[in-house]
């Protein structure tokens, strides 16, 4: 039987600084998107998923955050000084327990189908990480040209600047080799170097659009995106 996770981290402590004056006095994840905050949307994908628990880490401005969660199903871990993404989920794991877990960047939107659903259902034993992915040019709001290539077997490699796929910042990651970085903030780029490096990184083309939500003229690509999937 394959070991599903039930536990998910949303990242929600980042600094915002491409923001602008929209992050002065708020963390992105409250900036609205179609009259909503960034996490709510976020959280409604983690909620129709099923998921029985999540934490969201907070660092920069954490309490207009503290205080819209408040009332939600959701456990907090606050980190005093930032710790990216590897140290952040490191930190959070006694409140997400062991085993694989979801994790999903709080400042992007999404349709199609649900990307949790989809991770969950290619989940294997054999992976240690599975990624949603896009092609460079379907990933709206990212400049780049794409972070990872698939073979036919669904391994990624990095594209190291050839055109590619873009990681859309969900996935599901076993956390066993948070143990062995010795830094306390790091990237889960170490992780995936490894799981790369082993042949047991993996990815899965998301079946529907996404857009970054990272600079402020992503705003009006995301609220685009969103109004021509409801049409």
């Amino acid at each position: 039987m394959r070991q599903l996770p039930d536990a998910l981290m949303l990242f929600a402590a980042g600094l915002g600084t491409r923001m602008g004056a929209l992050t002065a006095t708020q963390p992105k994840p409250m900036i609205p998107v179609v009259g909503r905050p960034l996490i709510d949307h976020a959280l409604a994908l983690v909620e129709a998923a099923g998921i029985a628990r999540t934490v969201v880490n907070t660092h920069y401005r954490p309490e207009p955050l503290r205080a819209h969660l408040a009332d939600r199903r959701v456990t907090l871990s606050h980190e005093p000084a930032l710790l990216e993404t590897g140290g952040g989920l490191r930190k959070a794991l006694p409140l997400l327990g062991e085993g694989p877990v979801f994790t999903l960047n709080s400042d992007a939107v999404w349709t199609g189908a649900n990307p949790l659903t989809e991770l969950r259902d290619g989940w294997s034993d054999g992976m240690d990480a599975l990624l949603l992915l896009l092609p460079a040019e379907q990933a709206s709001g990212h400049p780049g040209t794409g972070d990872f290539l698939l073979d036919a077997e669904g391994r990624i490699t990095r594209a190291q600047g050839r055109p590619g796929l873009v990681y859309l910042g969900a996935q599901i990651l076993r956390t066993d080799r948070l143990a062995g970085v010795a830094a306390e903030a790091f990237s889960l780029n170490l992780l995936w170097d490894a799981m790369i490096a082993e042949g047991r990184a993996f990815g899965l083309i998301h079946r529907g659009g996404w857009c970054d939500v990272g600079r402020p003229e992503g705003i009006a690509e995301a609220e685009a995106l969103l109004e021509r999937a409801d049409v």
